[in-house]
């Protein structure tokens, strides 16, 4: 801002000494002087309203509210965001973008997450939420708003909205709007690609297939047997025989090729295997070699 203090209009030279000086040059200097001290006053109260400040000024709280200012063409370095625990929760749990950016929290059950105060319509914001799954029994149910980029994340089911998960562990979600939060986009941040996630185990006779891993192998002595738990919507099993003295037969959940209730995958040679998919609350067989199905 240009300032309305004018240093010129102060007469240095008056009261010329040794001589009579007319009393209106006190006057004009005095009021000069206090007109320029009413401008500092003002624009200094201006400057502590508006300016954005490093530490707070002496007897006010630091308050660097932008109020939704522009702030354009600026380099940032070591920027952090404010991280906020919710706590071990279940039930319903609200997002409050006010509070900050990061958002943490740990089931305690069943949660169902909502959104509070996100920003108008034509400003993007975004909240990120790390969350400690506890318990595969734990569901995560976001509103209907969350619509967009749903497909593809493995565990969601895009009708209900409701996620579950093969695996205790940590996930995180970001949730991004620019429609003051009509519809709200969704990314899975931290999940491998599936099902091509490079992850395996070695089944051993009377094992449970394990849901946290894509690819299940194993070798047989005497005839073995394991089973396999209902998975998650979209979620895929491989399971791949390395060598065959016995048969193995497994036990599986769900089965899509039973009317309902368990069905069995029998494997008796070297080489063969198989590939399901859980759609639709049951394992479907979407590829074979050799296996059988019972």
């Amino acid at each position: 801002m240009t300032s309305n203090i004018n240093p010129n209009n102060i007469d240095g030279t008056y009261p010329v000494a040794g001589q009579d000086n007319n009393s209106q040059g006190f006057r004009d200097n005095f009021t000069n002087t206090s007109t320029n001290f009413q401008y500092a006053a003002d624009e200094i109260t201006d400057l502590q309203n508006k300016a954005v400040l490093k530490a707070a000024l002496t007897g006010t709280v630091l308050n660097n509210n932008m109020n939704g200012s522009i702030l354009s063409n600026a380099q940032l370095q070591q920027m952090t965001q404010t991280a906020v625990p919710l706590g071990t929760l279940a039930g319903s749990v609200t997002l409050n973008f006010t509070s900050g950016s990061y958002q943490t929290l740990t089931t305690n059950g069943a949660v169902s997450v909502n959104f509070t105060n996100l920003p108008v319509a034509g400003v993007l914001g975004t909240i990120t939420l790390q969350v400690t799954v506890a318990s595969t029994a734990h569901t995560l149910t976001f509103p209907s708003s969350v619509s967009v980029n749903t497909i593809g994340i493995q565990g969601l089911n895009t009708s209900t909205n409701v996620m579950t998960f093969a695996a205790v562990g940590t996930y995180e979600f970001t949730f991004s709007t620019s429609n003051g939060g009509s519809t709200i986009n969704i990314v899975e941040v931290n999940k491998e690609l599936q099902p091509f996630n490079s992850s395996c185990e070695n089944l051993a006779s009377s094992g449970v297939a394990n849901l946290a891993v894509t690819t299940s192998y194993f070798s047989t002595v005497t005839a073995s047997t394991a089973t396999l738990a209902a998975g998650v919507t979209g979620q895929i099993k491989v399971f791949a025989m390395v060598s065959a003295t016995g048969n193995m037969v497994i036990t599986t959940s769900n089965a899509g090729w039973k009317t309902s209730g368990t069905g069995n995958i029998t494997f008796s040679a070297t080489g063969q295997g198989c590939t399901l998919q859980y759609t639709d609350n049951k394992w479907f067989c979407i590829g074979n070699n050799g296996a059988t199905f019972s």
